[in-house]
């Protein structure tokens, strides 16, 4: 039964004769997962909250960045360096205290989605890489539930369900992952900021739908949206019976994943200290550098297009941001563009800051 507070929180939604007081009933019985509280997963967990979804998971291992604060609006300058899915939590839970919430705040792999996703009736896949979309199908295929997934590219979105009802896969409609070189997914290629949001709120609403039992849900059909023009596309696929025997989870080690590796403080210490030829950059903002820095160029991830040319050739290269997330993307276009021996501070300045005060390495 629905309390009085919550009748009035909801009235809105109530009032219409395809929810009612039994819909908003099922969405207070819900579990929901959501996967990535990024872009994508911002407006999801806004939205479902907000709409009384019962129970809410987040998964998530990042933390909030600088550059994150452009598209997800659920974070606030405040809270950069803080870990994204307890942060969510816990402004959410401002939003609406009556859900219930939990996290989980790693990544997710082979190693821990089935368990993870077995608790909730709804998946939400608001991750943005191929290898963990094909995971998350997958244990969705396992566990027989339905999937919401999200893409935004630039300036344009897609939304489709998968798995609802018997209906088609991920892999029905994108059969393999992309080569290495063909996904622009895998690197940072930029998004106007009010998209996520546009294909974010679009995907709760599918969940909602599904829960509440109205509309049309899009299984079996992928929308497509194009901001710039505003037009939109569904088109539609269908299921490959095939796709539906899945019995172990994909390795997320696939082609369009670029790995870069990390270094300690100890053994950049130790580098610089022996003084080997090492390039040390700064990817933070100028204002961050000045504030406080460990030595090394600033060149910043913004400026990145007009700054190849700085980085060496040839002496490895170390580079350094807040949290190590910056610096770990920085790393991925410099190796893509061919640059070698790139190494990631792991977890960035804000873990040796409380080690070497006001000092410099």
């Amino acid at each position: 039964m629905l309390s009085p507070g919550e009748q009035a929180r909801y009235s809105k939604q109530i009032i219409l004769p395809e929810v009612g007081e039994i819909g908003q009933q099922k969405l207070k019985k819900a579990r929901v997962l959501v996967i990535g509280a990024g872009g994508l997963g911002c407006p999801v967990l806004q939205y479902l909250t907000a709409a009384g979804i019962g129970e809410i998971g987040i998964v998530d291992g990042d933390i909030i960045d600088i550059s994150n604060l452009q598209r997800q609006v659920l974070y606030s300058e405040a809270e950069i360096g803080q870990g994204k899915a307890q942060t969510a939590k816990r402004k959410l839970l401002q939003l609406n205290p009556n859900v219930q919430i939990e996290v989980y705040p790693v990544f997710i792999d082979s190693t821990n989605a089935l368990e993870i996703l077995a608790g909730y009736d709804i998946i939400v896949d608001g991750s943005d890489n191929f290898p963990t979309r094909y995971l998350v199908n997958d244990a969705c295929v396992m566990l027989g539930k339905p999937m919401v997934s999200g893409a935004i590219y630039k300036f344009e979105g897609q939304v489709s369900v998968f798995n609802f009802n018997g209906g088609p896969t991920y892999r029905c409609l994108f059969p393999e992952p992309p080569g290495a070189g063909e996904s622009p997914n895998c690197a940072d290629i930029g998004v106007i900021a009010a998209l996520p949001g546009i294909i974010g709120t679009i995907q709760a609403n599918e969940v909602i739908k599904m829960v509440t039992g109205i509309g049309e849900v899009l299984s079996g059909k992928l929308l497509v949206m194009d901001t710039l023009s505003m037009q939109t596309h569904t088109f539609s696929f269908r299921i490959i019976e095939a796709n539906k025997q899945i019995s172990e989870l994909p390795s997320l080690a696939l082609n369009c994943d670029i790995s870069v590796g990390e270094i300690e403080v100890d053994e950049l210490e130790a580098m610089l200290g022996n003084n080997t030829a090492v390039q040390l950059v700064d990817v933070r903002e100028p204002e961050e550098h000045s504030a406080w820095n460990i030595g090394g160029v600033n060149i910043p991830l913004s400026s990145l297009d007009s700054s190849y040319h700085l980085f060496h050739q040839v002496s490895p290269i170390v580079l350094y941001c807040a949290s190590g997330n910056r610096s770990g993307r920085v790393g991925k276009l410099l190796i893509r563009n061919g640059f070698k021996n790139i190494f990631s501070l792991k977890n960035g300045v804000n873990a040796v800051k409380p080690h070497f005060g006001a000092q410099t390495l």
